[in-house]
C-alpha cells in the first residue's frame, strides 16, 4: 500500500498551468476554489443560462463554456454527475490539447466504459474521501480531506505526477494519498454508498423509527434515538475507530452493541451484501442505473418521493427547526 504526502510531490509538474473544472455542484466548486487559492490558473466551465455561471463568477473565477475553456488547458476536471458525463466528453473531444490531463472524482465512467478517452491523454483519478462542503472547510482550516489516486493511462509518463501535484492543490496530501484502481475506486465507492453509508444506514434509521413508533413510542423520542444521535456515534468512529466508541459509550450500550448488533446485521445480511458486490463487479447496476437515467428516472423518482415523505422526515424538520445551529457552515 503507497499513501503519497505533500513531500512526494513534483511542484513543477502542474507549474504554470491551466486548470479546467467542468462543473460547480459539490466537488467542482470545492476543487476550483481550493486549486485557485493554492496558486493556480483555473477555468471553470458551465453553461452561461445555468445558475452556477454567475455563482462562480461571484466566488471569483474565471468562467467559459465547457467547449472553450478545456482550450490550452494541461488538466481538465470532469466533475459533472456521473450520467453528464459521457455528453460533456463528447462535446470537448476535440478542444482536448494532445497529451492534456482527463482527470475524473469517480472512476463509473471509465471502468464501464462509458466514456473511451483519445489515446494521447493522460487519464487519471483523485476521488476524495468526503463531500465537496468539507474538501473546502477542510482546506480553509489548514487540513484536508484524503483522496485516492489512480492512473488508467499514461500518454505523457507523467500522468502520476500531474495528478499528485493536482491532490496537492486541493489538499488532499494534508491527509493522505492512498494509491488505488479506477476499478477498485468504482467498485468500493459503490459498494460503500449502496451497503453501509446511504442505502444501509439510513434503512437502518427508518426501520428502527418505524419499530418504536409501530410500539407506541413517541415520534420525537424514536427521532432523537435512532437518528439525531446516530452523528455522536458516528463521529466517535470517524476520530478514533471502534475503540474510541466503546471507550466513551456506557457498559450497558456496549453490553448490547456486542450481544444484539449481530442479530440485526446476520449472515443473510452479508450473504446478499455478497449479493450487491457482484452486482456492482459485473456491471449490473450500472447498466440498471443508466437505463433507468435514458428512461426518464420514473422509478427513482417514486423511491425518492417516497422516502422524503416518510414520517421520519416530518418530526425531523421540527425538531431541527429548534437547532438553528445545526445549518451553521452551510
Amino acid at each position: 500500500m503507497r499513501i503519497y504526502s505533500a513531500k512526494d510531490v513534483d511542484q513543477k509538474a502542474l507549474k504554470g498551468a491551466t486548470i479546467a473544472i467542468l462543473g460547480y455542484g459539490s466537488q467542482g466548486r470545492a476543487h476550483a476554489l481550493n486549486l485557485k487559492d493554492s496558486g493556480y490558473d483555473v477555468v471553470v466551465g458551465l453553461r452561461r443560462s445555468g445558475a452556477s455561471w454567475k455563482k462562480a463568477q461571484k466566488d471569483g473565477l474565471r468562467v467559459a463554456e465547457p467547449a472553450a475553456a478545456v482550450k490550452g488547458a494541461a488538466l481538465v476536471a470532469l466533475l459533472t454527475p456521473d450520467l453528464s458525463q459521457p455528453a460533456v466528453y463528447a462535446e470537448i473531444k476535440a478542444n482536448l490539447a494532445k497529451g492534456a490531463t482527463l482527470l475524473f472524482a469517480h472512476g463509473f465512467n471509465v471502468h464501464f466504459k462509458q466514456i473511451k478517452p483519445r489515446k494521447d491523454l493522460d487519464v487519471v483519478l483523485i476521488a476524495p474521501k468526503g463531500p465537496g462542503d468539507l474538501v473546502r472547510r477542510q482546506y480553509q482550516q489548514g487540513r484536508g480531506v484524503p483522496c485516492l489516486i489512480a492512473v488508467a493511462q499514461n500518454a505523457t509518463r507523467r500522468a502520476k505526477q500531474k495528478a499528485l501535484a493536482y491532490a496537492h492543490g486541493i489538499g488532499g496530501t494534508r491527509g493522505g494519498v492512498l494509491e488505488t484502481t479506477f476499478e477498485e475506486e468504482t467498485v468500493t465507492d459503490l459498494f460503500g454508498e449502496q451497503v453501509v453509508l446511504c442505502g444501509g444506514a439510513t434503512e437502518l434509521v427508518v426501520r428502527g423509527f418505524e419499530t418504536l413508533t409501530e410500539a407506541g413510542y413517541k415520534p420525537e423520542a424514536a427521532y432523537y434515538e435512532c437518528l439525531h444521535e446516530l452523528k455522536l456515534i458516528v463521529d466517535l468512529l470517524h476520530e478514533g475507530g471502534l475503540a474510541k466508541m466503546h471507550q466513551f459509550i456506557s457498559e450497558t450500550a456496549k453490553y448490547g452493541d456486542l450481544t444484539r448488533g449481530p442479530r440485526i446485521v446476520t449472515r443473510s445480511t452479508k450473504a446478499e451484501m455478497k449479493k450487491i458486490l457482484k452486482e456492482i463487479q459485473s456491471g449490473k447496476f450500472a447498466r440498471q442505473w443508466i437505463r433507468e437515467n435514458k428512461s426518464g428516472k420514473k422509478k427513482y423518482t417514486k423511491l425518492l418521493n417516497k422516502d422524503l415523505k416518510h414520517p421520519i422526515e416530518k418530526v425531523g424538520r421540527a425538531l431541527r427547526a429548534r437547532m438553528p445551529w445545526l445549518e451553521q457552515g452551510r
